[in-house]
């Protein structure tokens, strides 16, 4: 974890100016080299345009790969509420490295964790949330047969597995890891159990073998505990491997994109909700006026909707680039910009939400059960 002037970085909050070079240092990752780009440079566009940007092992991962042996890939979603645009950036990577490796992808719903850490969360509110993200997730294109998710709340064989690791897992070292207070109920205490049985479900499930977390920086505390616990005699597990991305910016400009704002982008949102969206809150790297922007330029740097379309809605890289070069020139207004990301998104979502409505016929496939 991280607080330090003005940046505060740990599993539960994240806020003010991120400075991701001190985290690689102070968390003892790995910068994604150039050299691992282009190892993966088929992958989704959120690796090879910097999104991801630290990681731990995942070379190892992929040499495991190469040499025929199994691999997986394990990333979780906390539902406590409805998904949205930011929420999709673990699970691009996941289905990316899933279409480009043929593994097989194992995705928590950790419904018991929202349910200790929410204080306004109800207990049937989780279990409506993890289902609603179930939708979700499904509908962007995971392979049936492949993908296993499971939701901690009914999926109670996972609970053997986070006994066995609570048992090696004492409360210092999860005090040390999470900074875990007495005010705190005894739930938050248990949870890096959970966690760790969710990273290391897919060993205990399938056999030894490399797995890789795609996960936010944030949640690397989680990496670091569980990566302790594989190795242990009981378990005698591969550590498990990860990729750390940065915080897909909220609407205006902070740090992480959070529906406590009030203005996420909601998968569920319709196109007049998507443009009132970007059109009210979206910070703007624009000038102050139409002719200082054409003599200046804007700086998409900073605009939030150059971000979004850099990261999440324009694939391809010769388009982006013409974008950002008009945009920088001045040639690109910030209404033009904006426009053009309100369509991106709404194309989007519109495909989203039909295949939405058809995941509620498939969900059977992808959930596992108790045995």
């Amino acid at each position: 974890m991280s607080k330090e002037s003005g940046m505060t970085v740990t599993p539960w909050e994240v806020s003010g100016e991120v400075n991701y070079e001190r985290l690689i240092k102070e968390f003892g990752t790995t910068p994604i080299s150039e050299h691992l780009k282009d190892k993966v440079k088929k992958l989704h566009p959120l690796i090879r345009r910097g999104l991801y940007f630290s990681h731990r092992d995942f070379d190892k991962w992929l040499e495991a790969h190469e040499k025929g042996k199994r691999v997986s890939v394990i990333t979780g979603r906390g539902p406590s509420e409805k998904m949205q645009i930011g929420h999709l950036v673990p699970f691009l990577i996941a289905k990316s490295l899933q279409d480009e490796f043929k593994c097989e992808v194992f995705i928590p719903i950790s419904d018991d964790e929202k349910f200790y850490v929410k204080e306004h969360l109800g207990f049937e509110d989780a279990i409506k949330f993890s289902y609603e993200n179930i939708l979700d997730l499904i509908a962007l294109g995971f392979k049936p047969g492949k993908t296993f998710i499971f939701e901690d709340f009914v999926y109670t064989d996972i609970y053997k597995y986070a006994a066995r690791i609570a048992k090696r897992m004492t409360y210092s070292m999860a005090k040390t890891s999470f900074g875990l207070s007495p005010e705190q109920n005894v739930g938050w205490s248990f949870y890096p159990a959970m966690q760790a049985a969710h990273i290391l479900f897919p060993q205990f499930y399938r056999g030894k073998h490399m797995s890789v977390v795609p996960v936010g920086i944030d949640q690397d505390p989680f990496i670091r505990l569980t990566r302790d616990i594989a190795v242990h005699r009981d378990f005698n597990f591969e550590k498990p491997a990860a990729l750390h991305s940065k915080f897909l910016p909220s609407l205006g400009g902070g740090a992480k994109m959070s529906s406590s704002e009030g203005n996420a982008i909601y998968l569920t949102d319709s196109p007049e909700e998507v443009k009132k969206k970007i059109n009210k809150y979206a910070f703007s790297g624009g000038q102050a006026t139409i002719d200082e922007h054409r003599k200046k330029g804007g700086n998409p740097d900073v605009d939030v909707c150059f971000q979004y379309l850099k990261y999440l809605f324009e694939e391809d890289d010769n388009k982006l680039k013409r974008i950002e070069d008009d945009y920088r020139e001045g040639r690109m207004l910030t209404g033009e910009l904006k426009a053009l990301t309100i369509e991106k998104i709404n194309n989007f979502l519109k495909e989203h939400q039909k295949r939405r409505e058809l995941a509620k016929k498939q969900v059977d496939k992808f959930l596992l059960k108790n045995k």
